[in-house]
């Protein structure tokens, strides 16, 4: 039974705290999760990590043992402070693919064609979601609490965020400057690149070159910004490993397409930050 509304009386004992929300209402109230999930999470807390991969994986809600999104969020976000990837990689895997399978499809019935549509909103709620589990594996994204609540209302209101810029923006597309039968970027770009690595981790040591960084990421095309923050956690952009959560995957993008992202963004990056990308 709970030892109070934040604990639980684990194995031994031990009294496993569930971290509390700190969003607040517009009152001042502070969120609280539904009693049926956090009474959930007492449960699951008392179960070894085996067991609890095995039990998020179960997809059917009617299911016995079934996991809510709103429980797979919370250890996702409690893993940040145990440092284990493994661990985090397994379960930010699981709630990519829950979020993937509420969103519209871009392949069409035929197996031919995509919508374009589509595909901009799936690759805008990844990109989302992304952004929030990154900001609060370095802080606290006070968004992601709503997630704890109502997952499936807080995912549609991503939808409905996205839909509403897909409209807008159905036929304004940002353009890479790439060769559209080869898929490479042209030699003036690639020269801009070159070997240079804004991520370089003799460089990110310096404050003021961390600072000027982190504001030049943030000028990026949004898809360009995604990836070099994912790649700044230490995401790969592929990989041959199972359950690897990789920036390929997350995005919905194959490899040379991402890293042609990447090798704009570089060039981008080392002409903006001038003469601080040469030390």
């Amino acid at each position: 039974m709970l030892d109070d509304k934040n604990g639980r009386k684990g194995r031994g004992g031990t009294t496993l705290l569930i971290e509390p929300l700190r969003k607040a209402t517009l009152d001042g109230q502070p969120y609280a999760r539904p009693a049926p999930i956090q009474s959930r999470l007492g449960d699951l807390l008392d179960l070894p990590r085996e067991k609890i991969l095995e039990l998020i994986r179960i997809r059917d809600r009617n299911a016995p043992g079934y996991v809510p999104s709103e429980c797979l969020v919370y250890l996702l976000r409690a893993a940040r402070r145990d440092n284990r990837e493994q661990w985090f990689n397994a379960l930010y895997g699981e709630l990519l693919e829950r979020v993937l399978r509420r969103l519209p499809k871009a392949d069409s019935s035929d197996g031919v064609t995509r919508s374009l549509k589509n595909e901009a909103i799936r690759d805008d709620i990844l990109g989302r979601m992304s952004e929030l589990i990154t900001a609060d594996r370095s802080g606290y994204s006070l968004t992601l609490d709503y997630f704890e609540i109502r997952f499936d209302s807080a995912l549609a209101n991503l939808k409905k965020d996205a839909q509403n810029r897909a409209w807008r923006h159905e036929n304004r597309n940002e353009t890479l400057e790439f060769d559209g039968r080869t898929g490479e970027l042209p030699h003036d770009v690639e020269r801009a690149a070159g070997s240079f690595d804004p991520l370089d981790a003799d460089r990110l040591n310096d404050t003021v070159y961390r600072s000027r960084l982190y504001e030049a990421i943030d000028a990026l095309p949004k898809e360009q910004s995604r990836i070099i923050h994912m790649l700044l956690e230490g995401f790969p952009i592929d990989s041959k490993e199972p359950g690897v959560v990789t920036i390929s995957n997350t995005l919905g993008r194959v490899e040379k397409t991402i890293r042609t992202y990447r090798d704009k963004a570089y060039a981008t990056l080392r002409d903006v930050l001038g003469d601080g990308a040469d030390k």
